[in-house]
């Protein structure tokens, strides 16, 4: 009974945030079981293009370390601000969220050559957070009880929460870069005088993604309605 309310729960999450989450998910489960070790994973540039371990362009955005505080409290925010993209914004346009995928990773993996970052994820993960708290900034936001604020502070608080743990803010700062440029290029510049739209997602990915229907039993979720 269980087995099958967490099937029926899982498979009605959306296609893109349920692969990607459990890719995560299998990925840590694989090093923590010893399987593979975070060196198999990590963004080396030198071993992706001379010794054409191609792999690395995509593991280093799957491992967000070992299963503790950390671990959960990206899982939580990729998986909460993903699901909501998706079922949001992207909402029957499956193929736009995968080009959204693709445009954030290259140009994180650019970024990521003149960077010292070993693992994308959680810069990836910021990304998304910053694209969702620009399309829904009359969000009121609540931060552990302590802070209460609109959506398009997201980011910026999170990045003040990993600055007062000790960590680099180079991973939020790349978050948020990325993000701006994929919101300004969709969702700024073709609403400006002269402006257009500069991201077209490739019809291959529209034949393969997106479903031609529409939902009308459609519910939003209470984030996203007005």
């Amino acid at each position: 009974m269980a087995y099958q309310t967490f099937r029926q729960e899982y498979l009605q999450v959306p296609p893109v945030t349920r692969a990607y989450t459990t890719a995560c998910v299998l990925t840590t489960a694989a090093v923590q079981l010893e399987l593979i070790t975070p060196f198999q994973l990590y963004f080396n540039p030198e071993l992706i293009f001379k010794h054409f371990q191609i792999w690395r362009l995509i593991t280093n955005y799957l491992f967000f370390g070992p299963v503790g505080f950390n671990f959960l409290f990206n899982m939580i925010f990729l998986y909460r601000y993903c699901r909501m993209l998706e079922e949001g914004s992207f909402r029957g346009r499956t193929a736009d969220f995968v080009f959204m995928f693709l445009f954030g990773g290259l140009l994180m993996t650019l970024f990521g050559l003149f960077v010292n970052l070993v693992f994308l994820g959680q810069a990836f993960t910021i990304m998304l957070v910053y694209v969702w708290s620009r399309r829904n900034p009359y969000v009121r936001m609540n931060f552990f009880g302590l802070l209460i604020f609109q959506a398009p502070f997201l980011p910026w608080v999170l990045m003040g929460f990993s600055l007062l743990l000790g960590n680099s803010i180079i991973v939020d700062l790349l978050g948020i870069a990325v993000g701006h440029i994929y919101f300004f290029l969709e969702d700024v510049f073709p609403n400006q005088p002269g402006g257009r739209r500069l991201l077209r997602t490739p019809s291959v990915l529209k034949a393969v993604f997106d479903t031609p229907e529409e939902d009308p039993n459609y519910n939003p979720l209470p984030e996203e309605r007005p």
